[in-house]
């Protein structure tokens, strides 16, 4: 026997929460650990990419662009010859560092308990 969905009859659709906005930016593979590694500044792909060795350079430029797009991260060309790129946290950007520093915190809480942890 299957249940029966019942039907929003008349309500307005809910607005879009505040949650569910901040968490959009963490959305994708590797969002989180691209804006942990700018926390301490501006980095070139290259070093990006060494710093997150299992991503492909292909989901990296990916994830960059999706947060560039949302104004998290900006994106420098340097004057050079050939010219180089940098990619650095915007004002907003730097605002998620405290949640993520958190997230952290908990992680390595749940790392040292004995019994399974997910990823370890």
């Amino acid at each position: 026997m299957s249940l029966k969905m019942r039907k929003n009859r008349g309500a307005p659709p809910p607005e879009r929460c505040e949650l569910t906005a901040c968490m959009a930016v963490f959305s994708g593979a590797w969002a989180p650990n691209v804006i942990w590694h700018l926390r301490e500044g501006p980095r070139p792909f290259s070093e990006l990419r060494a710093d997150i060795p299992p991503v492909s350079a292909k989901v990296l430029s990916r994830r960059l662009r999706d947060l560039r797009d949302r104004g998290v991260v900006e994106r420098h060309v340097m004057p050079t010859s050939p010219p180089s790129v940098e990619y650095g946290l915007t004002p907003l950007g730097s605002e998620l560092i405290p949640a993520l520093a958190a997230i952290v915190e908990v992680g390595h809480r749940l790392k040292s308990r004995p019994g399974p942890v997910a990823a370890r």
